[in-house]
C-alpha cells in the first residue's frame, strides 16, 4: 500500500492573497461606506497599504473604539522640511497630535479614524512619500545610516538605497486606485483576478522582509537583525561595495522554543553594481522557501538556520547570476546615536535630538513638536533624518542656521546640549498599550519610569556615569530590538516582564533570557544585586552587557522560554 505524507495546510493569509492578488480586498468600498472598521480579511490586506486596525485598549471596558495606525514608508529616514510639515499637519488634523518615530526610520500616526484614512494617505503621497509596503508580507522600509558625514561614499550608499527601494516595491495598482483615485477595483476583472507581481508572484512573501544599509564603524541600524543587510565598505573615501548579510530577525513567541531571535550571517561581498540583483535574489529565496503554513515560522531567518548558509548562498548566487566574493574586513564600535551638534565633513552642521521613546509631542515646558515644526518652516534648506534609535537629526545647517536653530529650540524648552541622561539616551521602547493589539504589558508608557529607577540604583552603587543600553517591548515580537540590549524587558502580562541580559554596544551579540518573569514593582530587588556585583567584579572599562555575557550568564543554565 502506497501512502503519501499529508500536505500541510496553508495559513489563511496565503489563501486570501491567492484569491485577491492585487491586495485590493474591499478596502475602497469599506472606506466609502461610513463604517468604522474593516472585515477580518481586509485587516490583513490593509497592512500592505501601511495600515493596522487597532482599538484604544484603555477604553475597552466601556466601549470599543476602532482606530487605525498608519505608517509612512520613508527610505533611509530622509525627509524634506515640506514633508515634515505635511506629517505634522496630518498628526494634528487626523491623528492624536503626536508623531511616533519608529525603530525603522519611519513615522507612525496613531488614532486615525476611518474617515481620515483617505485624506491622510493621499496627502502623504502628494508629499512624494508613501505608505505602500510599510507593512505586510513584502520588503518594508529600507533603512540606512543617517549620520550626515557628507562624503562621496555616503551619497553613493543613499543612491543604492533608492535603487533597492524601487526594485523591491510591489507593483499592484490597487494602492493608487484606492488611495489616490478612490476607486474599488473590480475583483472579477481577469486583469485583477489573475494578477501576478513580477517579483513577488501571486502570493507575495510568506512573511515580512526587512532591509538595512549601514556604514561602519557605527552600527546604528542594528544591521544584523535584518533579513537582508548591506555593510558599506569604504576605501580611500570611496564606496567600493558591501558585505552582504542574510537571515536576521527579532521576533519570537513566549513558550515556543521553535521561535527565536537570530543574527544574520555575513555571506560575502558585492559591488554596488550587484546590489539590486543580489537583493532580488535574497528576497526570492524567502519567497520560495519560507514557511507558508505557520506565520510564526515564516521568516527568512528560519530558512537560513534550518537549511544552512551554504544552501542559501548557492541559491542566491544562482538567482543573482554571479558568485559572491569573500567578505571584506570591517568593525563596528557602537550602535547608539551621538547627541548634540556636530560638524559634517562638508562644513555643514547637524544636530541629533533625543526623542524619548520616539514620541514627538508637546508637553508643559518641552514643546518638541512645535519646535520641529518651526524649524521646518524657517529653515527650508535643512534636512530631517530619522534614526533607527527613534531620534531625529536636523542636517545641512550652516553656521548661521546652527545658532538660530539652537535659539529657536530653546524658546520651546528643547536643549541641544546635555539633552538627556546616559541611560535615557540609550533606551528604546515599542508603543505597546493602549494601541497595539499584541501588547501583553506596558512599554512606551512604562520605560521612562523604569529607566529613572535604574538610574537611581546605578547612582547608589557608584555607577552613575555608566552607559547601559536598555530596551523594552510589550510582547515578544521584538519591535524595539530588545534582544540586542544590555538590559531588556519583554512583556509577559500586565506588570510582568521577562528579563534579558548581555547584548553588546556594537550590536553584534544577542542577549539571553536571564529570568522568565520579574514583577515591575520588584525591579530594584531584581536588579540591585546584579548591578552591585558588576560594580565589584567588572574588568577595567567593561560594560554591563559584556560582564553579563562573560560572568553572569555562564553561572546558570538558560532560563525557560
Amino acid at each position: 500500500m502506497i501512502t503519501t505524507e499529508p500536505t500541510a495546510k496553508l495559513t489563511h493569509n496565503e489563501v486570501i492573497k491567492d484569491a485577491i492578488p492585487t491586495l485590493a480586498g474591499n478596502i475602497a468600498a469599506t472606506v466609502a461606506s461610513g463604517t468604522d472598521q474593516f472585515s477580518a480579511d481586509d485587516q490583513q490586506f490593509i497592512k500592505f497599504h501601511g495600515i493596522y486596525q487597532q482599538d484604544d485598549r484603555d477604553l475597552r471596558k466601556t466601549q470599543k473604539k476602532f482606530i487605525m495606525m498608519v505608517r509612512g514608508r520613508i527610505p533611509g529616514g530622509l525627509m524634506t522640511p515640506a514633508q515634515w510639515i505635511t506629517f505634522d499637519d496630518l498628526a494634528t488634523n487626523f491623528g492624536n497630535n503626536t508623531l511616533r518615530i519608529t525603530t525603522r526610520q519611519s513615522i507612525q500616526f496613531h488614532g486615525i479614524v476611518m474617515a481620515g484614512l483617505g485624506p491622510l494617505i493621499k496627502r502623504i503621497n502628494d508629499s512624494l512619500l508613501s505608505t505602500l509596503a510599510a507593512c505586510g508580507d513584502v520588503n518594508r522600509n529600507v533603512m540606512a545610516s543617517p549620520a550626515p558625514a557628507e562624503t562621496a561614499a555616503r551619497a553613493a550608499m543613499i543612491a543604492d538605497v533608492h535603487r533597492v527601494v524601487a526594485a523591491l516595491a510591489p507593483q499592484t495598482k490597487a494602492y493608487h486606485a484606492i488611495w489616490l483615485d478612490g476607486v474599488q477595483l473590480n475583483l472579477e476583472d481577469p486583469a485583477n483576478k489573475d494578477f501576478v507581481d513580477p517579483l513577488y508572484g501571486k502570493t507575495y512573501l510568506p512573511r515580512k522582509f526587512k532591509t538595512a544599509f549601514v556604514m561602519p564603524p557605527v552600527n546604528d541600524m542594528d544591521v544584523l537583525t535584518n533579513d537582508l543587510g548591506f555593510i558599506a565598505i569604504v576605501e580611500h573615501g570611496q564606496l567600493v561595495g558591501y558585505n552582504l548579510t542574510v537571515g536576521g530577525g527579532m521576533g519570537r513567541s513566549h513558550g515556543q522554543t521553535t521561535t527565536y531571535p537570530r543574527l544574520a550571517d555575513v555571506f560575502g561581498f558585492v559591488t554596488p553594481a550587484q546590489v539590486v540583483d543580489v537583493a532580488k535574489a535574497v528576497l526570492t529565496v524567502h519567497r520560495d522557501f519560507g514557511d507558508r503554513t505557520d506565520r510564526k515560522h515564516a521568516r527568512l531567518k528560519y530558512v537560513v538556520q534550518e537549511r544552512g548558509v551554504e544552501f542559501v548562498r548557492n541559491e542566491i548566487e544562482q538567482r543573482a547570476g554571479f558568485k559572491l566574493a569573500p567578505p571584506k574586513p570591517y568593525q563596528f564600535t557602537r550602535s547608539n546615536d551621538d547627541y548634540g551638534w556636530h560638524q559634517a565633513l562638508d562644513g555643514t552642521s547637524f544636530l541629533t535630538l533625543f526623542v524619548s521613546t520616539g514620541r514627538v509631542k508637546d508637553v508643559d515646558g518641552y514643546r518638541l513638536k512645535t519646535a520641529l515644526r518651526q524649524v521646518a518652516e524657517q529653515f527650508p534648506n535643512i534636512e530631517f533624518r530619522l534614526t533607527g534609535n527613534q531620534n531625529v537629526i536636523v542636517a545641512n545647517a550652516s553656521a548661521a542656521d546652527r545658532a538660530a536653530i539652537t535659539a529657536l529650540l530653546a524658546t520651546h524648552g528643547v536643549r541641544t546640549e546635555h539633552q538627556t541622561s546616559l541611560l535615557h539616551g540609550n533606551s528604546m521602547a515599542c508603543p505597546a498599550l493602549p494601541t497595539c493589539g499584541l501588547a501583553l504589558a506596558e512599554s512606551e508608557r512604562a520605560l521612562p519610569g523604569l529607566v529613572d529607577r535604574i538610574e537611581k540604583l546605578c547612582g547608589d552603587l557608584g555607577l552613575g556615569a555608566e552607559e547601559i543600553i536598555i530596551r523594552s517591548t510589550g510582547c515578544p515580537n521584538g519591535c524595539a530590538r530588545p534582544y540586542m540590549a544590555e538590559i531588556a524587558f519583554v512583556g509577559k502580562a500586565p506588570g510582568r516582564y521577562q528579563l534579558w541580559l548581555g547584548g553588546d554596544a556594537a550590536g553584534t551579540r544577542l542577549n539571553k533570557l536571564f529570568k522568565d518573569v520579574i514583577k515591575e514593582v520588584e525591579l530594584e530587588t531584581e536588579l540591585r544585586p546584579l548591578l552591585a556585583r558588576f560594580a565589584k567584579e567588572r574588568n577595567a572599562g567593561e560594560r554591563f552587557g559584556d560582564w553579563c555575557d562573560r560572568v553572569l550568564l555562564k553561572e546558570q543554565p538558560a532560563a525557560s522560554n
